[in-house]
């Protein structure tokens, strides 16, 4: 069994390797099957805000040997205005959480292919928490509700449900996860 690792995104190749993970995982990127039992990512970030949102908190990777093989996003508020398909997420965070609580977005996971089913999710988010729970109370992320591969793994590490909505013809469920139970 290959060595994980996990660390803070701290090299352009690494967001690269990011970029390509993330490309291969979108759903015009994988067949029908795929979308239903391995999940998919729905955001396909350019280079430029993949960078900016690092510059402000470093995303969480998993790497086998010089190679990105998973990710968790770090998603810092004042990024809310610039993904789109992120906007209404946002507004229903703000609604739903009080105003003093500090939590961060997780805007995507994704794990390679070949790394799956080897606790690589659990992995990052508790990597996550680890590095985050001394200035967040809180990981908030949204997912697609026919995305049931993510929903299902999301829910098995101890996340709850905040919201539900539908907006753009999806289903979403906004989830969080306490840091400092």
């Amino acid at each position: 069994m290959t060595e994980i690792r996990y660390k803070r995104a701290d090299s352009t190749e690494e967001l690269n390797q990011i970029l390509e993970l993330q490309s291969i995982n979108i759903p015009s990127s994988i067949s029908k099957n795929e979308l239903k039992t391995q999940g998919f990512v729905t955001v396909h970030h350019d280079f430029e805000i993949l960078k900016s949102m690092n510059d402000k908190c470093p995303h969480i990777i998993a790497k086998s040997d010089k190679k990105v093989v998973g990710y968790a996003l770090c998603m810092l508020k004042e990024f809310k205005e610039k993904i789109e398909v992120l906007k209404p997420m946002f507004k229903h965070i703000d609604n739903c959480l009080k105003q003093n609580d500090a939590y961060i977005v997780m805007g995507q996971v994704c794990i390679d292919k070949a790394f799956r089913k080897q606790g690589m999710f659990r992995g990052l988010y508790y990597y996550m928490k680890l590095q985050l729970q001394a200035e967040f109370d809180m990981i908030v992320t949204e997912v697609d509700v026919a995305n049931t591969k993510s929903l299902d793994a999301h829910y098995a590490i101890g996340f709850k449900t905040i919201y539900s909505y539908r907006s753009t013809q999806q289903d979403w469920e906004i989830l969080y996860w306490k840091l400092n139970n």
